[in-house]
């Protein structure tokens, strides 16, 4: 795993080996290994690299890497597993490689095929720079799922690009400006949807394209892969149950194999749930030596997973690590949040999994995570909810709307926003007010101008035609958002914090496909959720061991903003510091926050998102 980053001048400016060293230097913590630099003859590109060391640990991996013939230079992070079958191939085909990391072969895969052909070759998380000196054109892709980050800002004059948001503040005119749609975006999901960053004129390279750059500054942007693609209404099985339990094992076991590969120390993350469980069965399976497996547990009732992931261990015969972790070592951790995370960030599972990545640095560089059942299986409760609420549409309005006003005096934010949610005819809308924060209406009171956000990627996807129906909808709407944007980030940017390097198995994007194509029968059925995953894990653990209901991986935000994080929210959602920034309205920051201390409403996840960023303006302050 590693950090890039770099800039195309079509300008007067030539940043150099200053601004190069520099974006590499802020990008320590995800390659601590070595850094090097390229600029180009002209001065008009450069390319950084932060190296963590993982594959090839000799100077013959380290990178920016030349091709062979010279044309080429990369800068590459991520992952590449499939390289040794690439590497054979192209030596058949008269390549000849120095040493033996998946960047050389990557290369000369680019010379053989050209970028397009031989990016839909590679199996792997991958974000990387190209700089063809020939054909004078720099390429930005990104792997299919998303789970490599990549940002792209447009300046007058200059292209910069980064694995981080802190890399491109480096350049000393990057201006500072908060896009304010991002950041009414950013209340409405948590996070910052793609192509949106927190910053004006800073996009993320989405999922699955490739951004072709000239030297003239010409821009192309062009998918090679769409989920879409290889999606499939659920119009009935074609063949039977155990032939497609048969085909995911099959892939399942694969992607396992590849991602052992490493020449450094590796584990896994287990949580005790379905999908850590498959994940570390299957290294059990495959792996030549004792699997290592790493949790973390609290002492609050209702948040420790820690005895479910011992007794799986147990069960598979793993070196097992546990900690548990202390309230407070949590609460530490919640000012660190924009440090780790860059932009603003309200998933407040972040902060588990920032303590059980520090926890499994300790002892590995390498971990396996469960990441990707839920949305690829139908694991999510919401799904159910998603399906019910379309019966709820079928109530006459005039009652629906006073069961909506009963359902909302519980003060439980996912019950409030689900009886919201039965008000909409339009199935995106409904979906869309079952997962956000802050819905439409409280956002007038807490920002002093809002957005249309019909236009968003969320609403693209879920009226994509090829979708199929509700449920289908949801999921692929929530692996082209909230997989990509949440989920991935979160665990890239608490891994990265430590160095440590998070491989997805079940996101292999072969998986991925199977998952698309597969009828729903073998996900769902009759409440019944990830179906066909569970069969596959069955076979190596027992029932009883995994199979419960959802616990999630969180802390208790409700109660410590009423408690241990009640000074933060004075300190940062206090009227005069909201005023003197300008980014919210002060009287609506007051309702929210005291909805929540009265009881009256659960607004744990709106009262988060405005003190993350509020922390996050602390730090990241745009100028002036």
């Amino acid at each position: 795993m590693c950090g890039i980053a770099g800039f195309l001048s079509t300008g007067n400016a030539l940043p150099g080996e200053r601004l190069l060293r520099a974006m590499g230097d802020c990008m320590r913590r995800r390659g601590p290994d070595a850094s090097g630099t390229y600029l180009s003859p002209d001065g008009r590109v450069g390319l950084s690299h932060r190296r963590l060391s993982i594959i090839d640990l000799s100077e013959a991996g380290a990178q920016p890497m030349f091709s062979s013939d010279g044309t080429m230079v990369l800068s590459f992070n991520g992952e590449v597993y499939n390289y040794r079958e690439l590497r054979d191939e192209l030596a058949g085909r008269g390549h000849t490689f120095r040493g033996g990391s998946d960047t050389e072969v990557m290369l000369a895969a680019f010379r053989e095929w050209g970028v397009d052909a031989a990016v839909r070759r590679f199996i792997g998380m991958f974000a990387f720079a190209l700089w063809d000196t020939g054909a004078r054109k720099l390429y930005l892709v990104r792997d299919r799922i998303g789970i490599k980050p990549l940002f792209l800002a447009r300046l007058p004059g200059m292209f910069l690009f980064s694995s981080t948001l802190s890399g491109l503040l480096e350049h000393r005119d990057f201006p500072r400006e908060v896009d304010r749609a991002a950041l009414q975006y950013f209340l409405e999901f948590q996070y910052v949807p793609a192509p949106f960053s927190i910053y004006r004129n800073v996009e993320k390279v989405l999922p699955g394209r490739i951004v072709e750059i000239g030297a003239d500054g010409a821009v192309a942007d062009r998918a090679y892969w769409d989920l879409f693609d290889h999606w499939r209404k659920a119009e009935g099985s074609v063949r039977s149950e155990g032939e497609y339990e048969e085909e995911l094992a099959a892939l399942l076991d694969s992607s396992i194999r590849y991602r052992l590969i490493s020449d450094v120390p590796l584990g896994a993350f287990l949580s005790g749930g379905i999908d850590s469980s498959l994940t570390v069965a299957l290294m059990r399976k495959a792996a030549t030596g004792k699997v290592k497996t790493f949790s973390i547990g609290f002492r609050e009732s209702g948040y420790d997973e820690s005895p479910h992931a011992r007794a799986v261990a147990e069960h598979l015969g793993t070196e097992h690590h546990e900690k548990i972790c202390t309230p407070r070592e949590a609460l530490d951790l919640v000012r660190r949040i924009p440090d780790a995370y860059d932009e603003p960030f309200a998933d407040s599972s972040a902060i588990p999994t920032m303590l059980v990545s520090e926890f499994t640095r300790s002892h590995v560089t390498v971990s396996l995570s469960g990441d990707g059942g839920d949305e690829l299986f139908c694991g999510y409760p919401r799904y159910a909810w998603v399906r019910q609420g379309t019966l709820a549409q079928g109530i006459p309005g005039f009652l629906r709307r006073p069961l909506c006003s009963l359902l909302s005096r519980v003060p439980i934010h996912k019950v409030q926003r689900g009886a919201e949610s039965i008000l909409y005819d339009d199935p995106a809308e409904m979906y869309f007010h079952t997962v956000g924060i802050f819905e439409r209406r409280r956002l007038g009171e807490i920002l002093p101008e809002t957005f249309d956000d019909r236009g968003l990627r969320y609403f693209q996807a879920f009226r994509d035609p090829r979708a199929g129906g509700i449920v289908e909808r949801a999921m692929a709407t929530d692996i082209l958002t909230y997989l990509a944007d949440d989920i991935l980030a979160k665990v890239d940017r608490a891994s990265m914090a430590y160095s440590l390097e998070a491989r997805v198995p079940l996101l292999d994007h072969r998986i991925v496909e199977f998952a698309a194509r597969l009828p729903m029968e073998f996900k769902a059925r009759g409440g019944e959720t990830k179906r066909l995953l569970k069969k596959v894990l069955f076979r190596h653990v027992p029932e009883a061991l995994v199979d419960r209901p959802k616990m999630g991986f969180g802390i208790p935000v409700n109660r410590w903003l009423r408690d241990e994080l009640r000074p933060l929210l004075d300190e940062y959602l206090n009227a005069e510091r909201v005023r003197r920034e300008g980014f919210l309205r002060p009287e609506g920051v007051k309702r929210v926050v005291e909805e929540h201390l009265s009881g009256r409403r659960d607004n744990q996840y709106r009262l988060w998102a405005l003190l993350v960023f509020a922390m996050w303006l602390e730090r990241y302050r745009p100028a002036g």
